[in-house]
């Protein structure tokens, strides 16, 4: 069976290498009859390997392939594919999003918010969360910038309940501080739409009407009986501050409640992962550093220890890429340190302590 050499911009995924690629290491960085992911893709890119020998027999497959594509059911095709490489959560929170998006523009049209409706929404994706909490750190994965606002919303009410699980909270405060958090920026359906899609920086008048959607969040729940009046505090808390920093009325330490600093927490974390129309996406690990070391005195210590400690729960043999491109498996969490665990590399079997090697970091994790 033949190989040619194929350029790595050139390689498409599914084809098979030919032999063993090293790269100055111990061990092949990709093994022979490995089938090329976008993984491999990243890798190759790191360690600036040019070209690639694969089958050539994996080429003509592929070929063959893209040109059954282009017969008459090719977009019905391509619409499958692609569904069948999403996992069943991503998949179900992209319906999420579009069917919270939806509720969005009827607020913005001027109808009461439908709790059921949002319920309904939520409820399949807590489900997953409850099992898998480590599904909240590669939500930024999932969001774009063009519709930030619907995956923030989504994504806050997860994060939200991962919290809310942690700390020991009943399943039904854990759905109550979900529904809360999902509308926590319901009233920014209120704000005029040119200014929280603006990708420039905001002007005082234009800061001063965002910071007014906690208040238009609490207008639009107050009559809702099936929230809680401690969520309905929560939502318009959502953005206090335990320095009195925060907005809209600059609170103050025990005047802020718990499950307002619940939203506010998750809240930052999401906002500081995503990308935005204005910065490029950020890994959950480092933002989680970021909020311990540059927001103390913000938020409840507790709800902060929380979030991280949801980490330290991640499963050993989890699947991350680190900040080099080099992909790696978790063999031990420390609990003081659960941002930087000890990790193995997939490719060379290199054991790495990530507290002591501080150049690197975990960029995502890969969720399969």
């Amino acid at each position: 069976m033949s190989a040619t050499l194929v350029k790595v911009a050139d390689l498409r995924l599914g084809s098979i290498i030919a032999e063993d690629i090293m790269a100055n290491t111990q061990y092949p960085i990709v093994y022979k009859d490995t089938k090329i992911t976008r993984e491999h893709l990243i890798v190759f890119q790191a360690f600036q390997i040019p070209k690639i020998p694969v089958l050539t027999t994996s080429i003509v497959e592929k070929k063959e392939k893209e040109f059954m594509l282009t017969l008459d059911n090719v977009k019905e095709d391509e619409v499958e594919v692609e569904v069948k490489s999403m996992t069943p959560f991503a998949s179900q929170y992209g319906k999420s999003v579009e069917e919270f998006k939806s509720e969005f523009f009827k607020w913005q049209a001027g109808s009461k918010v439908d709790i059921v409706k949002v319920r309904t929404i939520i409820l399949p994706l807590i489900d997953y969360i409850l099992r898998d909490r480590a599904l909240i750190f590669s939500l930024n994965e999932l969001s774009d910038s063009k519709n930030y606002i619907y995956h923030h919303s989504v994504a806050l009410s997860l994060i939200s309940a991962a919290i809310a699980h942690k700390m020991g909270l009943s399943k039904g405060d854990i759905i109550q501080i979900a529904s809360a958090a999902a509308l926590a920026d319901c009233g920014m359906a209120k704000v005029n739409k040119k200014i929280h899609e603006k990708a420039g920086a905001l002007t005082e008048l234009e800061l001063k009407e965002i910071q007014e959607h906690p208040f238009y969040s609490a207008q639009l729940v107050k009559d809702i009986p099936l929230l809680k009046s401690d969520m309905k505090i929560a939502i318009y808390q959502h953005h206090e501050r335990l320095d009195g920093s925060g907005y809209p009325l600059g609170e103050k330490g025990n005047s802020i409640a718990v499950y307002s600093h619940i939203i506010a927490v998750a809240d930052v974390f999401h906002a500081m992962t995503c990308e935005r129309v204005y910065r490029e996406k950020e890994s959950s690990f480092k933002v989680l550093e970021m909020i311990r070391e540059s927001q103390f005195g913000k938020f409840n210590i507790e709800v902060v220890h929380t979030l991280f400690s949801c980490l330290a729960d991640l499963p050993l043999g989890t699947k991350v890429e680190l900040s080099n491109f080099a992909l790696a498996t978790i063999v031990f969490v420390n609990k003081d340190t659960p941002t930087r665990p000890v990790v193995k590399l997939i490719d060379t079997s290199e054991i790495i302590d990530l507290s002591r090697n501080r150049i690197l970091y975990i960029e995502r994790l890969i969720v399969e």
